[in-house]
């Protein structure tokens, strides 16, 4: 199946199993939208060249189905359950002492793999907890916990991110002076977070008067910040910087301009 970015009109291929997990609400790969999949979900695509692909329409009312394929019997699952344990039961009841002691051995056996499976149960866990370290790092109450843990340990944890607290306090854009066809972007960012705060990775548009999308770019801390140093620092509380960045020029359209950070 197929769907369409309604952003950037990028048309990926999904999996029903993964839209069914996230209700179809899915992130576009190329300018990180979040968006409805199911709008223009298509089983194939259209003849090219392709520009949008259908968006369906939304029904006043949920669809009655008709049709049905299958439907349990509460009653009869019951009974059959509890027809299976009267059956065990009279097996175990029946069972003569030698194959009772050799139950009780096999399940003796049974405890190293019952062991392993809980090792691998933790260590599964201990990769999804690192896998969404990100997660836990910005956690107000996960940090109240790591931070005096990590200065018993001597550790040191990166700075927190928190892009709500990030104020753009004046930019500007002009032509740039020793580039031909370049533009440079000039902002200073102040950090309003009682903590120090990781630098964001900026996203800057540009669009015309009609505010439809020109170019886009996302800049990480590394591409408008040469010092490796002041980004392990991180951005102090209360504290402004200024950023720098060289685009090439998109044209004469391109009037107005957007920051985000994340």
């Amino acid at each position: 199946m197929y769907t369409q970015c309604p952003e950037c009109l990028t048309i990926y291929k999904v999996d029903g199993a993964e839209l069914a997990a996230a209700h179809g609400s899915v992130r576009c790969g190329h300018c990180a939208a979040v968006f409805d999949a199911l709008r223009t979900l298509s089983l194939q695509l259209p003849p090219e060249p392709i520009e949008r692909l259908d968006v369906h329409a939304t029904l006043p009312a949920p669809p009655q189905l008709e049709l049905p394929v299958f439907r349990p019997i509460p009653a009869q699952a019951s009974l059959f359950a509890e027809a299976a344990d009267r059956a065990r039961a009279a097996e175990r009841s029946s069972l003569p002492a030698f194959a009772k002691r050799r139950r009780r051995a096999r399940q003796r056996r049974n405890g190293p793999w019952l062991a392993g499976c809980a090792l691998l149960l933790l260590t599964l866990a201990g990769e999804i907890a690192w896998a969404e370290k990100a997660r836990w790092i910005d956690d107000a109450r996960m940090r109240a916990w790591l931070d005096p843990l990590c200065a018993k340990l001597a550790c040191r944890l990166p700075p927190r991110h928190d892009a709500a607290t990030l104020e753009l306090l004046s930019r500007d854009i002009r032509p740039h002076p020793s580039v031909p066809g370049a533009l440079i972007i000039s902002a200073t960012l102040r950090n309003d977070a009682p903590f120090v705060q990781a630098y964001p990775t900026v996203e800057i548009t540009l669009s015309d008067l009609d505010e439809t999308r020109i170019a886009m770019r996302r800049f990480q801390p590394r591409e408008y910040l040469g010092d490796a140093r002041s980004i392990a620092a991180g951005l102090a509380p209360g504290t402004s910087t200024a950023l720098v960045f060289e685009v090439a020029d998109p044209g004469k359209d391109a009037v107005a301009f957007e920051f985000k950070f994340e």
